[in-house]
């Protein structure tokens, strides 16, 4: 399918010279003299080769079709993650580099988002916030304001956050998947 270059953002996944490229960062440049472009920078999903193509702002693009189904977090395996699809209950073994630096927030029965291309999985998009709870927790500089600083503490799962000075090591508290920051203390 032909989309405008413009329109192509991460995650997206473009076939090129006969090859698909998953869509990493995308930036649109606009230099002194001439048009903007856009500068995309992709890597083969089969080789993991990178590249960084430049398109004008009105170029289109061939975006290649992806299914996208909601699977089950079941386990890790190794370095492996499985997934089960809850319409056939089939079992999908997804590489644990296309999860990436998200793969801690997974959680037992998490639903998730899989993107495949004719049943080879391309990305998993997990919720966007999760409820974890602090296991380590720095304690209080005296001084401190609450508006002006967070402190570091540790989650349950051995990622670093940083959470405002009034959160304590035991609590619960909401974070974003995308960039494990601290959202807001869990309700309830």
């Amino acid at each position: 399918m032909k989309v405008q270059a413009n329109t192509v953002r991460p995650g997206h996944v473009l076939e090129r010279e006969g090859k698909l490229w998953a869509v990493l960062n995308t930036q649109i440049v606009q230099p002194g003299k001439g048009g903007a472009f856009i500068q995309v920078e992709m890597k083969e999903l089969k080789f993991g080769t990178k590249t960084t193509d430049r398109y004008r702002t009105g170029e289109t693009v061939e975006r290649a079709y992806l299914e996208e189904k909601e699977f089950t977090f079941l386990f890790p395996d190794g370095e492996n993650f499985t997934f089960m699809d809850g319409e056939t209950f089939e079992q999908l073994a997804v590489p644990g580099e296309i999860i990436g630096d998200k793969a801690p927030f997974l959680q037992d029965g998490m639903k998730v988002d899989i993107s495949l291309f004719e049943g080879t999985p391309l990305s998993v998009t997990l919720p966007k916030h999760v409820t974890l709870t602090i296991t380590e927790a720095d304690a209080v500089v005296k001084g401190q304001t609450a508006s002006s600083s967070y402190k570091p503490a540790i989650l349950e799962n051995g990622v670093r956050v940083m959470v405002p000075p009034f959160i304590e090591a035991g609590e619960r508290i909401v974070v974003a998947t995308e960039d494990a920051t601290y959202v807001e203390r869990a309700k309830g």
